[in-house]
């Protein structure tokens, strides 16, 4: 079976000498002695599997309108122990950064006040919720779980791409991923030490009792979600059965005097904490939209009153907008003293007149999207773009400077994923899961998504991506190799 080791970024199986790394021998001697029939015949099993099971979403837009499985590679992506230890010590830093930002920008405002982060541009954002200002959370925090997007240059060296500090989805396909490969590929295992991932639902539940109003493991803990029609809805249910919760839509709940209740066969039963799987303007009709019919009336009154905790917090958006991001950084050194451990890529920012001018001159260069986009929709690949597709952006951003970043093109790690019977170079990143409750917890690895096209730097589900088993290991064999 041929491997190819060729590429102009930094491929994370196979080393400068074009031989496997030390973390990656094993692996890709096992996968040497399966013929293509073994392999397309296991990969049919795990597809048939995932249909049956119901892990699959839903495109927007489709003109299909079906739900699709999310593409399962086999090949694991690995990191060494060493490497999770820097990213782990990252992410839990920049995670109470950002928590210590929501938590001032909806109080005090010093960041502001102090000019580490402009009044305009925070304002400006639609995330930033003013009707919750000077509300507190439960133990003050809004950022119960996070997804942080990493990447990794051509040096090797992870960077942070973007925060989502909102509603992040895919934690189930990690979990998934793992038991997809263990029944189809077991001999995989065999000579590593994969540190689990099955225990996630566990640490979430336990993250969201802990905020509970009154108390540690009292009153009902539910997953809200939007219904059927959400692209990621098995992942609600996933998580809701994995926690032994209870799955609810907006129409479930009621609020009587400031107190959530859910409608059960036995009446009503007080509800403690949200897990909310619906976008801050559609959660509460009062509050926010009011055509939503996905929300519950009354819910922020409930929230205001210190009668319901919700995860994430209402507002939290605010810290994931793509011009927030670049202040990331001295978010962390102006609130914990200390200089980031995980660097992230250059931006330029459409709102500053010079930089927006720099961003229309270098249109050729940069990836350029708009500060509210996600999924992949909406933004510039500059560097790939015909003249005519960059003229008719740079006019949609003359009308709206503000809503736009661009940063440089970064050369994206590859891995060897297997198509049309070789193990091919794809571009890949990774989302790992953090959690916030009475500590900061990451899952050990996250969602490891793959451009399957050759070429592609996208790697979103709803743009062709795939996804894989992400091993993080207990121990780093051959460090230094």
């Amino acid at each position: 079976m041929r491997w190819t080791t060729t590429f102009t970024g930094f491929d994370e199986a196979f080393g400068p000498d074009k031989n496997p790394r030390a973390h990656y021998r094993s692996v890709v001697s096992a996968l040497g002695v399966l013929t293509d029939e073994q392999i397309q015949y296991r990969g049919r099993l795990q597809e048939i599997s995932a249909r049956n099971q119901g892990i699959t979403f839903n495109v927007y837009g489709s003109d299909e309108g079906e739900e699709r499985v999310f593409p399962f590679d086999f090949v694991p992506r690995i990191i060494t122990a060493d490497e999770w230890a820097v990213i782990e010590a990252g992410l839990i830093q920049r995670t109470t950064a950002i928590n210590l930002f929501l938590l001032d920008v909806y109080s005090d405002q010093h960041c502001l006040k102090d000019g580490i982060v402009p009044y305009e541009l925070v304002f400006s954002r639609s995330d930033y919720r003013r009707e919750l200002l000077n509300v507190e959370p439960p133990h003050k925090i809004y950022t119960h779980v996070v997804g942080s997007d990493l990447i990794r240059d051509d040096k090797g060296q992870f960077l942070v791409l973007e925060d989502n500090c909102r509603c992040p989805s895919g934690v189930s396909y990690v979990v998934q991923n793992r038991v997809a490969l263990q029944r189809t590929f077991p001999e995989l295992f065999t000579d590593l030490p994969v540190r689990g991932v099955r225990h996630y639902a566990e640490m979430l539940r336990e993250s969201l009792e802990f905020i509970a109003p009154r108390g540690y493991g009292q009153g009902l803990t539910v997953v809200l979600t939007p219904g059927r029609a959400n692209s990621a809805y098995f992942e609600h249910t996933f998580l809701a059965r994995e926690m032994g919760v209870l799955l609810v839509e907006g129409s479930d709940l009621v609020v009587e005097d400031n107190y959530v209740y859910v409608r059960t066969t036995a009446g009503k039963m007080p509800v403690d904490v949200i897990y909310r799987r619906i976008d801050d303007e559609f959660i509460d009709p009062l509050a926010f939209r009011k055509d939503s019919i996905l929300g519950v009336p009354g819910l922020i009154n409930a929230y205001r009153a210190g009668n319901v905790a919700l995860a994430n917090a209402p507002g939290a958006g605010v810290a994931d907008d793509k011009a927030v991001y670049p202040f990331i950084p001295e978010f962390i050194r102006y609130y914990l003293g200390e200089d980031p451990i995980l660097g992230q890529v250059p931006t330029f920012m459409g709102f500053r007149p010079a930089e927006f001018d720099h961003m229309l001159q270098h249109l050729d260069e940069l990836v350029v999207k708009r500060t509210d986009g996600s999924g992949g929709y909406g933004m510039l690949m500059g560097p790939q773009a015909t003249t005519k597709e960059r003229e008719a952006y740079a006019a949609k951003m003359k009308k709206e400077p503000g809503l736009y970043i661009a940063q440089p093109l970064i050369e994206l790690s590859a891995h060897p994923t297997y198509i049309d019977g070789e193990y091919k170079a794809r571009r890949l990143d990774l989302r790992p899961y953090v959690l916030y409750g009475d500590r900061v917890r990451i899952l050990p690895g996250g969602l490891t998504r793959v451009a399957l096209e050759a070429g592609s730097y996208v790697v979103n589900s709803s743009q062709g991506g795939g996804s894989k088993d992400t091993w993080v290991l207990e121990s780093t064999p051959g460090a230094g190799q």
